[in-house]
């Protein structure tokens, strides 16, 4: 069944077009792409979607509902995350979704993201990582943490409200941020970490998904241009991941922007997720960081075949 899954976060507007077969459990990427929208902008301090940041969704929704008819999909799915749970004027954007894509905008919970993200993250893994496999997903308004201890027990997830856009526009002011600003940061993240009630300490292997992490993962491996098949299941050595943290974070946003393999619209908010990601793996103490191209996207995309929902495109 060729499926097409649509993932709404505070910072980017995310596309994949597979194609899949529930029976053998093999997937086949027919076409799959991002782009920078900052839907989030400002919700952290105003708590409603600017218009010019609907004009600019919405622009990239006609796109991707272009390229999912010339696709001729099947199935289709709408899913917003933590913008969208944040803001009071809500009906403008799912009504502006609707109309020009056709399916509704399901706006999901914390927990129902998380298990998306870790269905999407760890299809691949089995065999291929000691577990338990802690699944963390750094988006621009949240990130989800989750865990499964053994397969007698089910899912544990929880979404704290952390992300790369909301503690840009919260704490990092200055370009570079000054090392106060980066303190608050710290302390704003490390404080989330500890309401965590999902055991994350059992983990033994961390795998990270999402823009934050695959674009340190770039980072790390020093890649002339992005390759996502170099990033894919890339093992990073816990010292790097906190070497590269500490490099991204003291550059200005030209020079991260002069960076080969940043994605455009994402310089000015990879600081602070990138000290996200530092607390996390600092709190861990595991050897080693697993990148992920797989994520969300790909757990919303089986989601259509396991479930049998989704709406006909």
């Amino acid at each position: 069944m060729r499926v097409a899954a649509v993932d709404c976060g505070t910072n980017s507007l995310r596309l994949l077009v597979a194609d899949l077969d529930p029976a053998t459990g093999n997937a086949s990427q027919v076409d799959r792409r991002t782009t920078i929208v900052r839907l989030g902008q400002d919700v952290d301090r105003t708590g409603t979607f600017a218009p010019e940041a609907l004009e600019r969704t919405f622009a990239v929704v006609e796109e991707y509902a272009a390229v999912i008819s010339d696709l001729e999909v099947s199935k289709t799915r709408f899913v917003a995350t933590s913008a969208a749970r944040d803001v009071s004027n809500r009906d403008s954007f799912t009504e502006g979704v609707r109309s020009r894509l056709g399916v509704p905008a399901e706006i999901i919970s914390g927990d129902e993201e998380a298990g998306l993200a870790y269905a999407g993250a760890t299809r691949e893994l089995a065999g291929d990582a000691e577990p338990p496999a802690l699944v963390v997903d750094i988006g621009g308004g949240s990130t989800e943490f989750v865990i499964r201890l053994d397969d007698a027990q089910p899912i544990q997830g929880q979404s704290l409200n952390i992300g790369s856009v909301r503690l840009t526009e919260r704490y990092l002011a200055d370009d570079p941020p000054t090392a106060d600003q980066v303190g608050a940061v710290t302390d704003a993240v490390e404080a989330a970490l500890a309401t965590l009630e999902v055991p994350i300490d059992a983990a033994r292997t961390l795998v990270g998904v999402a823009g934050t992490v695959t674009t340190m993962a770039a980072h790390v491996l020093r890649l002339a241009a992005y390759d996502p098949d170099r990033v894919h299941g890339a093992r990073l050595a816990r010292a790097d991941v906190l070497a590269a943290v500490d490099e991204i974070v003291s550059m200005s946003v030209a020079e991260r922007r002069a960076l080969p393999f940043m994605p455009s619209g994402r310089a000015d908010v990879i600081g602070g997720g990138a000290l996200i990601l530092g607390c996390v793996v600092r709190r861990l103490g595991l050897g080693e960081l697993r990148a992920s191209e797989h994520d969300i996207l790909d757990g919303i995309a089986w989601s259509l075949v396991s479930s049998g929902g989704g709406t006909p495109a």
